[in-house]
């Protein structure tokens, strides 16, 4: 009868114990990423509860601005929102890598994410979701199209389409052995990387059949046929290949152009532990895949594809192997009158003859 009631008691006082360090993780995510039956198995596991707002990058640093920080004890914004934001606003938190189980993020992507998220000598984000844009290719039509100036190539004339937006004059400038990336801190080097590509989609001009502007409208003119190569997103190029075995998304050999969401702590979080059992949690393999299967995109975890409909992994691993995942070109934090230089550089292709 001790032993029962000291069982009993210890029980109790376990119980108790775990109670006391229960808390609740507000999250500011994206749709898709905490799915419902992710968020049971967590809270039967820690004893925390979740709470989920979804949102988008610009929403999710108003909410964090008008709070000074507070609000939320995890948000997920992508890589590029980070380092100016904390810089400008000081809404995050370092990330304390003590906390992190590292070994379970794809090294490539985690290097990255603390290079693009350092602010004053520290790491504000961790790397969750990802994808990228690169290539989408009738293989049966246009095998040789390999990277992104291969659109420009005699070979496919009038059967290309892309967009007139930055990710094309940085995929091509990648493309042409430039490193736009680089040249960031210095605008009159990056203006020069600029003229060479814009001399390079003037002459490619004749080639392309329109230049698309939504991903339906892509995806449509890959379908019927009357485009065989163009540049445009991985999962457009996935969602094609169910239907179409010879379309499919092709990571350019100069590498795709990729983006990060992450994990961020808000500076007024309240729950860091509960953030971080989080973190740890869904970047278990297991969980990464259930994310992946509701979301449609990968994760930073690594192997996990393991778990992902097997449809979806198969369309993945023939797209990305690991150099072409190690060599993704990622978008760094966009300085301060960039984008105005690339403006009238897509301005002055689009009025070109």
């Amino acid at each position: 009868m001790k032993f029962g009631l000291l069982s009993t008691t210890a029980l109790v006082v376990a119980l108790a114990a775990s109670s006391a360090s229960a808390e609740t993780l507000r999250l500011l995510t994206w749709g898709g990423y905490a799915p419902e039956d992710v968020i049971e198995l967590f809270e039967a596991e820690t004893g925390h509860t979740v709470e989920v707002t979804t949102s988008n990058n610009e929403e999710m640093i108003a909410k964090l601005r008008a709070t000074n920080g507070g609000g939320f004890d995890l948000a997920q914004p992508s890589q590029d929102r980070i380092a100016s934001a904390q810089e400008e606003f000081g809404i995050y938190k370092p990330i304390d890598m003590s906390r992190v189980d590292g070994a379970q993020f794809i090294p490539s992507m985690l290097s990255a994410t603390a290079t693009n998220t350092t602010f004053d000598g520290e790491v504000f984000g961790l790397p969750h979701v990802w994808g990228t844009s690169g290539l989408v290719v009738n293989t049966a039509e246009a095998s040789q199209v390999v990277d992104y100036t291969d659109l420009c190539d005699e070979s496919v004339a009038g059967d290309v389409s892309y967009r007139l937006k930055r990710p094309t004059l940085i995929g091509f400038a990648h493309a042409m052995g430039l490193d736009p990336f680089a040249a960031y801190s210095d605008l009159d080097a990056y203006q020069g990387i600029l003229d060479q590509v814009e001399e390079t989609l003037i002459a490619c001009k004749p080639n392309v059949k329109t230049y698309w502007d939504g991903g339906d409208e892509i995806k449509n003119l890959l379908r019927s046929g009357e485009v065989v190569a163009a540049m445009a997103w991985d999962t457009g190029g996935w969602q094609l290949n169910a239907d179409n075995a010879d379309i499919t998304f092709v990571a350019p050999a100069s590498g795709a152009l990729g983006w990060i969401d992450t994990f961020v702590l808000p500076s007024r979080g309240r729950a860091d532990d509960a953030a971080y059992d989080w973190i740890n949690f869904v970047m278990r393999p297991d969980i990464a895949a259930m994310i992946t299967n509701t979301a449609g995109n990968f994760t930073a975890a690594v192997d996990g594809d393991a778990g992902v409909n097997a449809d979806l992994k198969a369309r993945y691993q023939a797209s990305f192997d690991q150099a072409s995942i190690d060599n993704i070109k990622w978008y760094p934090p966009v300085p301060a009158g960039l984008e105005a230089l690339e403006g009238a550089t897509l301005d002055r292709i689009n009025a070109a003859n």
